[in-house]
């Protein structure tokens, strides 16, 4: 039978603090996860749980070795990040209820012997390797948009595809999870429509810029607009996705520092995850919209 898929967060707070529930149904403490809906991506499944099991409303950091262990007859497949409180993380006004009786910060010294299981004490290890606060910056690819040959008009005014419409929308919880707060995009049509849901959905601003279209894209343009992303430190850069076309990410690879085969390209809809520290990329992850 196919594995069980869920999703957690290893959530941190300053003071060396870490957030961990206990199940009075197995009695046990561990970190918030839980079994992703029907259609519902990893990401979006983590954050979602740590707020309905802790009240703690969270983004993703750098991703964790994903957990595998058997439950009863199936096999269960546990999917990892740390993270970040957004907003306010004061969990003393919980309800306890049937599933989650106790949501506890617990100082990091203290938390393998409140953790129950060694698999949880590893990815615990695992997430103070790299709690140090990141930014995000998404590299995202247009979602599928009307061939050229069937498109009359300019270029730059190609519009998305339905199912490219769809991919859009399913990209909006994907785009949450990692707190973007930013939506750099080229001015053609089908990146602005790639991201529109998303920045529609959380009330940003598009940032437009004709530098990222395939028509005006150049070296020198493009890194300037990669590097103004990745400057700066955790706690002023913003979290920013970049949307643009396939022929213009190898720029964006190239001044970001970031090395993928000539046949590893971003399909339609995909991103591309840096996870970014002072200027450094410390982690990369890939995702779709499932």
């Amino acid at each position: 039978m196919p594995d069980i898929l869920a999703a957690g967060v290893v959530a941190f707070r300053p003071g060396r603090e870490v957030l961990l529930v206990h199940r009075p149904k197995y009695d046990d403490w561990s970190f918030p996860k839980g079994k992703l809906d029907r259609g519902e991506h990893a990401t979006a499944a983590a954050v979602r749980e740590v707020a309905e099991e802790t009240g703690v409303h969270v983004r993703l950091g750098p991703p964790l070795p994903t957990q595998r262990y058997p439950v009863a007859r199936r096999m269960k497949t546990v999917h990892y990040w740390t993270g970040r409180v957004v907003g306010d993380d004061d969990v003393s006004a919980y309800r306890p209820n049937d599933e989650i009786d106790q949501v506890a910060w617990v100082p990091v010294a203290d938390a393998p012997e409140r953790l129950t299981y060694d698999r949880d004490r590893e990815t615990l290890a695992d997430a103070l390797r790299v709690r140090r606060k990141t930014h995000a910056v998404v590299v995202l690819r247009h979602a599928r948009a009307r061939s050229r040959s069937a498109w009359r008009g300019p270029d730059a005014g190609r519009t998305l595809l339905k199912v490219g419409e769809a991919e859009a929308d399913r990209l909006v919880p994907l785009l949450a999870a990692y707190g973007v707060t930013r939506v750099v995009t080229s001015t053609s049509t089908r990146c602005v429509q790639t991201v529109r849901p998303y920045a529609e959905t959380a009330g940003y601003p598009f940032d437009l810029r004709p530098r990222l279209t395939e028509e005006n894209a150049a070296p020198r343009p493009v890194a300037k607009i990669v590097h103004e992303l990745l400057d700066g430190d955790g706690a002023t850069a913003e979290n920013a996705v970049l949307c643009t076309h396939r022929p213009v990410l190898p720029l964006v690879y190239d001044a970001a520092g970031v090395e993928l085969a000539p046949d590893d390209g971003l399909a339609p809809a995909e991103m591309l995850v840096l996870h970014v520290r002072k200027g450094r990329i410390v982690a990369v992850e890939r995702h779709q919209p499932r």
